[in-house]
């Protein structure tokens, strides 16, 4: 939260590259900035509470003040251009239907802000007698950012399916001359120690190891 005195900082808003844009006739008397990180808590078994450090949340700004009316006399006046209260709400809720960033420029004695910014919030009501507009205006910083397209290469898709399909495990294999069931076992399920299964699940007796039937089609475990 910063205060500051009236002719010790000045704030323009502005929109498309000072398409348009004002320094606001009235400096407020405060200027909230909020920038605090998102950090949040968990409760670890064994360990309590611990804090997990997020990304900064995006800065906010906050302030209140008045457009003053039309012939209006003040001292603490900040721009030298004084426009009707009306022209300065017309600016800000066309900057706000168009759904876009302005800037935000503060000058101050101790340090200097120059943000995008959107309008987050805007409030505003006629002060009674004097013709004055009150207002409330909540800002929050802008991140330009970029889409990037995602292209997905269909050839390559379309080979690595095909591969997936070929590396699949065949249900059964016929035996050849010189088999045995580890060669089998690290052929075509890629885990010569699988062998035991092929054994089991084709019910191959110990005594029949040395001597496979060639032309014998053996069930393979998946």
């Amino acid at each position: 939260m910063i205060t500051n005195k009236h002719h010790e900082y000045g704030i323009w808003l502005s929109y498309n590259n000072q398409e348009s844009g004002f320094q606001l006739p009235v400096n407020p008397a405060e200027l909230q900035i909020s920038d605090a990180t998102s950090g949040k808590s968990y409760d670890v078994s064994g360990l309590g509470e611990i804090n997990v450090i997020q990304s900064p949340k995006l800065t906010e700004i906050s302030f209140d003040s008045f457009f003053p009316a039309p012939g209006a006399n003040y001292s603490f006046i900040a721009s030298e251009t004084l426009l009707e209260p009306y022209v300065y709400l017309t600016l800000i809720q066309d900057w706000m239907k168009k759904k876009r960033p302005i800037r935000f420029i503060f000058t101050g004695a101790s340090f200097d802000l120059n943000l995008a910014v959107s309008i987050e919030k805007f409030e505003w009501r006629e002060a009674a007698g004097s013709g004055d507009i009150e207002y409330s205006l909540g800002l929050k910083k802008y991140v330009f950012y970029k889409a990037r397209p995602v292209e997905i290469n269909k050839s390559q898709k379309k080979g690595s399916k095909k591969e997936r399909q070929t590396k699949e495990t065949p249900k059964t294999y016929t035996l050849v001359r010189g088999d045995t069931l580890i060669g089998v076992a690290r052929k075509q399920l890629g885990n010569e120690s699988r062998w035991k299964e092929i054994q089991k699940l084709n019910g191959i007796a110990d005594s029949e190891l040395r001597r496979l039937q060639i032309g014998r089609v053996l069930k393979l475990p998946g």
